[in-house]
């Protein structure tokens, strides 16, 4: 500030010194040395004016080294290739931006972070990948526990916008402070700590520069930093690549509302005169349709609708009718859902839906079920029933997260574990059998799943080089007998691969 006054004071003697001599003629020197005194004058108001809107925010505060390689032209070209899904993508941003850039800001970090949501999860808090990471920042369950990110019946903060965000720039934060470089804290974020430490460890043991460029990675973490980067270019100069930016103001989108009863999120976003999808994806992280109030919960909601909400919430209260039409229902023994169901007047679909109950899964005594009051006044639910859950019996079917490895191939895979490939391909949306070191799939395996073919002395485990031919003689058998034993269709054999030998 004093800069600024010390540059509007010398701005008005400047002009009152020339203004008496307006019209008099200036010599070439003369004119030179104002430009040269002009050069000299500290910054002007145009220089430290606010931000035009939040992506104007978004630029001033770039302070990551640029990332140039194959990967960032690639990127960049695919998402020019489709300007409507990245649009659609950016709109979605609007509601959360200000907030999270406010946050980067408060830290001191460099603002291409707002950006990550992007290459995460498009911007979508409800967004969950097939190994299990959700929200807006993608955090793994376990990873969600070390942030203190609440997991339980009644909600998830892994989708929670405010939680969330405060949990990955912690996050953000703690892996820079650990390797001290942006690029391999965001391969981290995406690859895991350890991962990217083994990786710098065998750089350095083969005396090889150990930068994010050098590593080598999986094919998604590759790619991890090159996206944020492609992002940034086109936030940067988005007429350059055919992209129109939505109109975002640099300012809240949200304001935080505390509550101090119990209330429906179907009556909230009522009361607020919001669609429930759109009330929806600012609270996404409330697993049930009941917003508890003992349990710190605080609901979000468009500044333009606060003023609405809370007058008709007055008029809502002045009639006496409930703001939850829901209870807590503890499982008795031996009781089932079709009981429950009954003594409720709802459905056994109902239920399950409403209490995230898989089908095939029983419910066991014990187990906390929210149920429709039924018109009943519904009481408020207590602090204590914050560690409320519901015990299922064991799964009919497994999931799990399998991380390929050297050698592997889905069919070596889905032999192991008793599943088919298609399982494998279907589960995963794999357009090809090719499959990367590092890759992790989700396996989905039945109860009755039985591990085929280990590896023993009547098995041969296809390596590279061999064909069927010279496995044949190495067991002194032939093509024809192990192709018919194996029910091979032609002689191709692939890495990995067990055989029958007779």
């Amino acid at each position: 500030m004093r800069h600024l006054c010390k540059a509007v004071f010398v701005w008005l003697s400047w002009l009152c010194l020339i203004a008496p001599a307006a019209s008099a003629e200036i010599t070439p020197a003369q004119a030179a040395a104002e430009a040269r005194a002009a050069d000299d004058l500290p910054a002007t108001e145009a220089e430290v004016s606010p931000p035009v809107d939040i992506w104007d925010r978004i630029r001033r505060g770039f302070a990551m080294p640029a990332l140039n390689n194959r990967r960032v032209t690639q990127s960049i070209r695919s998402y020019s290739r489709n300007p409507r899904n990245i649009e659609r993508t950016f709109d979605r941003a609007g509601k959360y931006l200000y907030h999270i850039v406010e946050e980067i800001e408060k830290r001191g970090l460099p603002t291409e972070l707002a950006l990550l949501p992007f290459v995460e999860s498009a911007f979508q808090p409800e967004a969950l990948s097939h190994a299990k990471a959700a929200g807006l920042w993608q955090f793994m369950p376990a990873t969600g526990n070390i942030f203190s990110l609440q997991q339980n019946f009644w909600k998830d903060e892994r989708r929670d916008v405010l939680e969330s965000t405060r949990a990955a720039l912690d996050y953000l934060q703690q892996l820079h402070a650990t390797f001290g470089d942006w690029q391999l804290a965001l391969a981290a974020y995406n690859w895991g700590e350890g991962s990217v430490s083994r990786a710098i460890r065998r750089n350095k043991a083969r005396h090889r520069p150990a930068t994010y460029s050098n590593l080598r990675m999986p094919r998604e973490t590759a790619y991890y930093v090159p996206r944020l980067e492609a992002i940034k270019r086109i936030v940067a100069d988005p007429e350059k690549y055919g992209i129109t930016l939505p109109s975002i103001d640099n300012e809240p989108y949200f304001v935080r509302v505390t509550k101090s009863r119990d209330i429906d999120m179907k009556t909230a976003a009522a009361l607020a005169e919001m669609d429930e999808e759109e009330f929806r994806l600012l609270n996404p992280g409330f697993n049930l349709p009941v917003i508890v109030a003992s349990h710190n919960s605080s609901i979000l909601l468009p500044r333009e609708n606060v003023e609405i909400f809370l007058d008709n919430l007055a008029s809502w209260m002045s009639t006496g009718k409930p703001l939850s039409s829901w209870i807590l229902y503890h499982v008795k023994d031996k009781e089932t859902l079709a009981d429950i169901a009954q003594k409720t007047g709802m459905t056994e679909e109902e239920l399950r839906r409403i209490n995230g109950i898989p089908k095939g899964r029983r419910v066991l005594a014990g187990s906390a079920l929210l149920v429709d009051a039924n018109g009943r006044m519904a009481p408020e639910i207590a602090q204590e029933e914050l560690n409320a859950r519901v015990k299922l019996s064991p799964p009919e079917t497994r999931r799990v997260v399998y991380r390929v490895r050297r050698g592997d191939t889905i069919y070596g895979i889905a032999l192991k574990y008793g599943i088919t490939q298609r399982s494998i391909r279907k589960t995963n949306n794999l357009r090809t059998s090719r499959l990367r070191i590092g890759q992790r799939l989700v396996l989905v395996i039945p109860p009755k799943a039985q591990p085929r073919l280990a590896a023993g002395k009547n098995v041969h485990v296809v390596r590279r080089g061999e064909t069927l031919s010279s496995i044949a003689r190495r067991y002194g058998t032939s093509v024809t007998k192990v192709r018919v034993l194996n029910n091979l269709r032609t002689t191709r054999i692939s890495i990995g691969q067990r055989l029958k030998i007779r």
